[in-house]
């Protein structure tokens, strides 16, 4: 129900580059958020049908601008299926591509979908939240969503809201965490502790979503204590399995939460060099690289640490990584 949902994915959020593999982060996160069979909740008979009339006739009156208004008019209605029927058609047009985005946000929509995260009303809350995520892929509304006030509803979103409400409301704090003023809104205003209670407890796609933006937010000093604080660690190294799909995001998280010292102490605490270790024996090529960043932050200064990743039996491997990546590592970053 989200742009994630297009097959070719072309549309998604935009990442800052962290170093050389954050350039690949935008084409992760598109595949992480593809449909994967989730089903739709809405026909979209109304948007595609006005889609359909419009480009046939040439009817200006029928334009994205009318429909939007239109929208915008009905939101306004107290009737709680008006306000359902509203946020259904706006999550559609924003879903459908970029001019749509920017028309919804031109007619002043932005602070009447963030009131409604509010809504008591599951499928408002549903579709407004998701409404937000695919605006958030124009660059100017993420300042706008962030500066009418989105980010606080949002967690609030996170803390309440449908397994569906609170993967989309993560991953729009993602989007919006892009910029630097955004990283720093955000964990200011409290989202880490819910992120990180969704990477525990959340569905799948919940804990990926969660996962990408902590590490968007780690990439803030001031955030990662707040990570770690927030007993990150336990949940990212309880997701370094195989099976969870999620090693290369984790790890690229932990490589940034390794930087401080209570970052270094969390790690070995919770068990975190012999599954880093592992890694490096047997993970993909970005995963080897970030792991072999974390475990050499772990191991500076630290004898303990050092004596811990040798009995591991890390040399092999990393001398195996060493020799391959010569003349090729030219950074470290995203999953």
């Amino acid at each position: 129900g989200r742009e994630g949902d297009k097959e070719d994915g072309s549309e998604i959020v935009v990442v800052v580059e962290h170093q050389v593999y954050f350039s690949t982060a935008t084409a992760a996160f598109s595949s992480s958020h593809s449909n994967g069979g989730r089903k739709t909740h809405l026909s979209g008979a109304v948007s595609q049908f006005f889609s359909f009339l419009s480009q046939s006739t040439g009817n200006c009156s029928l334009s994205p601008l009318f429909l939007v208004r239109k929208l915008l008019e009905q939101l306004k209605c107290d009737s709680v299926h008006c306000k359902r029927e509203a946020t259904a058609e706006l999550h559609l047009l924003a879903k459908e591509n970029m001019d749509n985005r920017i028309v919804i946000s031109n007619c002043g929509a932005i602070s009447l979908i963030v009131d409604l995260l509010q809504s008591t009303d599951t499928t408002i809350q549903e579709h407004s939240v998701t409404t937000l995520l695919n605006l958030s892929i124009n660059d100017n509304n993420k300042a706008a969503i962030a500066n009418a006030g989105a980010i606080e509803p949002l967690i609030h979103v996170l803390q309440i809201g449908s397994p569906e409400a609170k993967e989309n409301s993560a991953a729009t704090l993602f989007s919006l965490s892009v910029t630097e003023e955004n990283k720093i809104r955000i964990g200011r205003a409290g989202a880490i502790r819910p992120l990180v209670d969704l990477l525990g407890n959340g569905t799948p796609r919940g804990k990926k979503d969660a996962a990408t933006a902590l590490f968007n937010l780690s990439l803030f000093h001031e955030n990662k204590d707040r990570i770690v604080q927030a007993g990150a660690v336990k949940n990212l190294v309880d997701l370094m399995d195989l099976a969870a799909g999620m090693v290369d995001k984790v790890v690229a998280v932990l490589a940034n939460l390794a930087t401080i010292p209570e970052g270094k102490t969390a790690i070995g605490q919770q068990g975190g060099i012999p599954v880093l270790v592992e890694v490096i024996e047997s993970g993909s090529a970005r995963g080897k690289e970030n792991a072999a960043a974390a475990l050499l932050h772990l191991c500076s200064d630290n004898h303990r640490y050092l004596n811990m990743v040798l009995q591991e039996g890390a040399v092999p491997p990393l001398v195996a990584l060493s020799q391959s990546g010569k003349g090729q590592r030219k950074g470290l970053g995203s999953p």
